[in-house]
């Protein structure tokens, strides 16, 4: 009879499932670093008998939706993109930069909810003494906000057995660690472990949590994959280190929208709401400049304009640089490459520099006519026309397509002082249909009901828009 070999353990990658029999730093599937770690010998499939339950099954009829309606955090910004305020019992990531603000705006969020109810801020990064003096800065002391500094998950659950809090915030999952657990604080098994940890006790409780969680050089959330899947809500946090402006978007949320965004001023005094953030991505200017065009972009129920620049500069590089701020460079060198080919714009051999204003990133395809007009503005050194808002996606043949919402941000652009707009054909127009008195492909649909003495006109392709403008 043959000896019997010990089976060897296996090793695992916890973004994607991938599966080696030694340790790798880096996983051979999706190439994510520091995420390859041991599982065990291989075990059969056990069979798992009928258990205890926690309670019985009953119509959803008689399900109580009231426990889970949403209870406003006090600060509205943050209840819009939320979808209403926290969910008792839901478990929040609030991911960005380090020193972008997430700290103060829980800590203000947190003040805020301690006016009505009992809140428990734990801090792994700073001392409690710290956390009091941003306290005293932003006007945060309560009585019912109650402060601990733990690194170390048992202690931090010993916390909430005996305070009780209806709000539990965790800064940051990344610092915490659990002794039974191997591995250091932040790494892949550790943040799974005390997150789960975290999931459990707050749906136990009926405790709304928020974590505060680290990102990568990338801007990716530091950790495993499955901390994502484990929470309820996930949002990001982004701004300039070197602006005031933050904003907060959903990337997850089970319980609200996920288009949303909030926008926020961060300044000596703590961070504050911006309930009308219109106009804040526009340059103020007396004389219109060339390589500028303003766009308006949605941003869940939000319209927001916002400007747009281009830099076009010659060049004896044998390699012109493309380089784009805020804008996608993919579709900025699609842009590009529809102007050489469909307008005879010659960019080969100058340098294409395109930004926004403000630090607002714009992924609507509804900016790809700003981005063209902008371009071919500083191509020719010729200004736009001042009060001009364009709107309308750009296909490779050319052609403009029409966008959403374009009476919306249209009603936008009037309120703020814009007097004329450029627009695909039959974007005003229900389905996009043609109007069969239609001849020209320019057509001045003239004054719309959004303002007096505001015109709207539709174009066709990109060759249309750029005659009319330039």
């Amino acid at each position: 009879m043959a000896p019997k070999t010990a089976q060897k353990p296996g090793y695992r990658c916890a973004e994607c499932g991938w599966r080696t029999t030694k340790w790798v730093g880096r996983c051979g599937e999706c190439q994510a670093w520091g995420t390859v770690d041991e599982e065990g010998a291989r075990a059969g499939v056990h069979v798992v008998q009928a258990g205890a339950t926690s309670g019985p099954a009953v119509p959803i009829g008689d399900v109580k939706a009231e426990i889970a309606t949403a209870r406003t955090t006090g600060v509205s910004e943050l209840d819009r993109v939320l979808g209403g305020g926290l969910v008792p019992g839901a478990v929040v990531l609030l991911a960005g930069e380090p020193g972008i603000g997430k700290s103060t705006l829980l800590l203000e969020a947190a003040a805020r909810i301690a006016e009505r109810t009992t809140v428990l801020y734990v801090t792994g990064e700073e001392s409690s003494a710290q956390v009091r003096l941003r306290a005293d800065r932003i006007g945060a002391i309560r009585d019912n906000l109650y402060l601990a500094a733990e690194t170390e998950l048992s202690a931090l659950m010993t916390h909430v057995e005996k305070v009780q809090p209806q709000l539990l915030v965790v800064d940051s999952v990344q610092t915490v660690g659990s002794a039974q657990t191997t591995g250091v604080p932040g790494g892949v098994t550790q943040v799974r472990e005390v997150a789960a940890n975290l999931v459990r006790l707050a749906k136990e409780r009926n405790m709304a949590t928020v974590l505060v969680g680290h990102v990568t050089k990338e801007g990716s959330i530091a950790g495993p994959r499955t901390l994502e899947h484990l929470v309820d809500v996930v949002l990001s946090f982004e701004g300039d280190r070197h602006s005031r402006l933050r904003m907060v978007r959903a990337i997850k949320n089970r319980f609200g929208p996920t288009d949303e965004v909030g926008c926020f001023d961060l300044h000596e005094r703590g961070i504050e709401g911006i309930t009308d953030p219109s106009g804040l991505f526009v340059s103020r200017r007396s004389e219109p400049v060339p390589g500028t065009c303003v766009t308006v972009t949605v941003e869940g129920t939000r319209p927001l304009p916002a400007e747009v620049q281009a830099l076009v500069a010659r060049t004896e590089a044998q390699q012109p640089r493309r380089s784009s701020s805020g804008l996608d460079p993919f579709r900025v060198q699609m842009i590009l490459a529809v102007l050489e080919r469909r307008l005879n714009a010659r960019l080969g051999g100058c340098d294409v520099f395109t930004a926004t204003v403000g630090g607002i990133k714009l992924a609507d395809p509804a900016v790809d006519l700003s981005v063209m007009l902008a371009v071919a503005s500083a191509a020719g050194d010729k200004p736009l026309p001042s009060g001009l808002i364009a709107l309308g996606e750009v296909g490779l043949a050319g052609e403009l397509r029409p966008v959403r919402d374009v009476r919306r941000r249209l009603s936008e652009a009037a309120r703020l002082g814009f007097k004329r707009a450029l627009v695909p054909r039959g974007s005003l127009e229900e389905g996009g249909r043609r109007r069969p008195d239609e001849e020209r492909a320019l057509v001045p649909v003239g004054p719309v009901a959004f303002a007096p003495g505001f015109e709207v006109m539709e174009a066709e392709n990109v060759w249309d828009a750029l005659t009319h403008v330039t």
